[in-house]
Parts: structure tokens; sequence; C-alpha cells
């Protein structure tokens, strides 16, 4: 800092967090120019109350509020003028956080389903109870005219977004099978679609789950829906409700579209003895 009380050029975009470019810029187009020069040494100097001005200009900036935007306010300031733009731009803001809440409760699932199976024993079959969890949930799939996941899909995305014009569909896909169906081993085609969303207002129940794991591709499942089905049945547990097949580690996380991780949650129960069901 000089000794007159102006900050250089370079002391400036320190403390402003921005870079001597970045200034000689705004002086070019008039935006916010030094207070002082020295000819002879070619220094400029600014003030500590311009920073009060590349403050606000650099936060609204961050909202993709346009330079162009920022110099009208300036050329033209009055107090209506600046009220009517400010309320533009909290418009603008508004819509961008509401942007970033989107992107961060997607990127908490996402990082949510890796977590999911850190450390996970994919050869091994376990009985857990599992809390509930917000999902949106599609309609029952219509095979009427054959089996085609890409005309289901298709249909399941049309429907929620007519369904919640405003909600997030960023979110990885997954398929539900019935009771009935799991145990006649049709497991191929899912009757609905989900997906997991802090928003849903669908719930995957809270219950306990045969959950078991695979490594493959999408549909590469016969081998481990059969195994699972004998662990159930060997351990004293019947199916009592729906199968959530997913994959916690797909294209988003693995290049390899042979080592998919897999898992499915099927609901199950103790088996009934002597008329009653034991916990």
């Amino acid at each position: 800092m000089a000794k007159d009380g102006f900050f250089t050029a370079s002391d400036f975009a320190k403390i402003s967090r921005t870079t001597r470019a970045t200034l000689h810029y705004y002086d070019a187009i008039g935006l916010l120019s030094p207070l002082l020069r020295n000819e002879k040494s070619k220094y400029r100097y600014y003030t500590i109350g311009q920073l009060a001005d590349i403050n606000v200009i650099r936060t609204l900036q961050s909202f993709d509020i346009s330079l162009s935007e920022i110099q009208k306010l300036k050329e033209t300031r009055t107090p209506e003028l600046a009220e009517e733009m400010f309320a533009q731009w909290l418009d603008k803001v508004d819509k961008k956080i509401e942007e970033w809440v989107r992107a961060q409760k997607l990127l908490f699932t996402l990082r949510k389903a890796i977590h999911s199976v850190v450390n996970v024993n994919a050869d091994a079959i376990t009985i857990q109870f599992q809390p509930a969890e917000a999902i949106i949930l599609g309609d029952l799939n219509d095979y009427s005219e054959g089996r085609n996941d890409y005309c289901e899909l298709f249909r399941f995305y049309d429907a929620i977004s007519k369904k919640f014009p405003d909600l997030d569909l960023n979110y990885p896909v997954w398929g539900t099978f019935s009771e009935e169906r799991i145990k006649r081993g049709d497991w191929r085609w899912p009757d609905r679609y989900y997906f997991y969303n802090p928003e849903g207002r669908d719930k995957r129940p809270a219950a306990f789950y045969a959950i078991g794991y695979t490594h493959g591709g999408y549909g590469h499942s016969d081998e481990l829906y059969t195994r699972m089905i004998d662990f159930i049945d060997k351990n004293g547990f019947e199916i009592c409700g729906d199968a959530y097949e997913e994959y916690p580690l797909n294209e988003i996380f693995v290049s390899n579209d042979t080592k998919y991780l897999m898992r499915v949650m099927i609901t199950v129960r103790k088996k009934k003895r002597n008329g009653s069901q034991r916990k």
C-alpha cells in the first residue's frame, strides 16, 4: 500500500481476490478505473473505497449478470433504476440458487450410492432391515405391445415430467419387480421404474430385505436372482413384497460396462410356523 493511502494494482487485485489483468480489462471498458495513475512509472492506484465497487461487480458476475448490465447501472445510476435492476437480478439469483440446490441433491444421491457399496462383498447375500427411502415411482409398465425397455422408459420420463414439471429428472432410474414375478422367475422386464429423490412422494418401504450383488452389464441378473431365492428359502425367510433392482456403480462411475455393480433388494419376512409369523 502506498504511503498516500492508495493501493497499487497488484495489492488491490490481491485484497479483492481478482487479477491485475481483470483490473486492466475493467479499466479498458470504463467499468472500474484507477483513481490515480503515475504516467512515468505506469503504475495504477486504487482507493479503499473502490473495494465496494469491485466486490459488487464480482458478486454480480458470479450470478451470470453481464458486465454490460453492470455498466448500464453505473452509467445511468439512479435509485429507481438500481431498484429495478436489483429486482431483476434477484430473480436471476433465486433461479441460480434453485439450480445449485438441485445439483447438490443429485450429487448427494450419487455420492450416497458410492458409499453404500464401499468394501461390499459382491459374493455375499445378507438379510438387513432398511429404513424407508423417498423415491419417484412410475406407473405399471405396459407391455401389451411387446416388452421394450426403451419405450417404457420414455413413457416413464414423459409421465413424470408432466406430473411434476419442476422436478429434477437427472437421477439414475432403476426397476421394481412384483413378488409374483420374482417367484415365477420372470425378472427381465421391470414392472415399474423409479429413482431416488429427496423430494419423492413415494417410498421404498421400511422392511427387511435380502440384499445381493453381482458384477456385469444391465440385465445380467439371472444367476443372482436364482442364488438369492435359494438363500432366502434355506435361511427360513420368504418373499413378501417387491424386489428393487439398481446399479449403484454404473456408467457414471465405471468405464467398463461388464463391471457394473448391480444390487437386488427383495422384501422378505420370517417364514410362518404353527400358524404365526416369527419376528
